[in-house]
């Protein structure tokens, strides 16, 4: 009789079966994020070729649309956009000087949501985020790079711009986040 140790060392995989069989969903309920774990999944709805492959837990998708969900409840924006940016200048030329990039947040109930805030700001959002779920630094985009030499440069701005915006969207839009206080605190303060 063989273990389930040695099991996962001769092919490579955990889920993997004498038998050629599917992995049932008692073995896969303990490696799903926690809010997804009050659903059911068939097995159509498991990609078993990304768990052969490279030996992790299958990858599923799920609609989050369902009135009743409590992702539903979770998520409230639709999307963000950062329309454009403001150079503030400083007591001297360029010394002091930054930028305010001006969002708009699109919510659910249809009503747009204007914010300004800071390259800074969103650094220490995402720092925050990741104390606070030290587990889902994968689900969150890394922040554009920082540039001493052409930071006001409008190339380099709108780079900066549209990879704030991809950051903020991923941010918004995932279910754990979006629910969180530290959001909440960089959107209305």
């Amino acid at each position: 009789m063989e273990s389930a140790d040695s099991e996962t060392r001769s092919n490579g995989s955990p889920f993997a079966h004498h038998d050629g069989a599917k992995p049932t969903a008692s073995i896969i309920e303990g490696l799903v994020p926690p809010y997804w774990q009050r659903h059911q999944r068939n097995d159509s709805s498991l990609s078993y070729a990304s768990v052969d492959n490279v030996g992790r837990a299958p990858i599923t998708l799920e609609d989050h649309t369902d009135e009743g969900s409590e992702q539903c409840k979770a998520l409230w924006a639709k999307h963000v956009t950062i329309d454009d940016y403001v150079i503030v200048s400083g007591n001297a030329p360029a010394v002091g000087a930054y930028v305010v990039w001006n969002c708009t947040v699109e919510t659910l109930d249809g009503g747009p949501m204007k914010i300004m805030k800071r390259y800074s700001e969103f650094d220490e959002l995402r720092r925050k985020l990741e104390r606070t779920f030290p587990h889902a630094g994968a689900a969150m985009p890394p922040l554009p790079p920082k540039s001493v030499i052409s930071r006001f440069r409008p190339r380099f701005l709108e780079r900066r711009k549209a990879g704030l915006a991809y950051f903020l969207n991923c941010v918004l839009l995932n279910p754990e986040f979006s629910a969180s206080p530290v959001l909440k605190e960089f959107l209305f303060s």
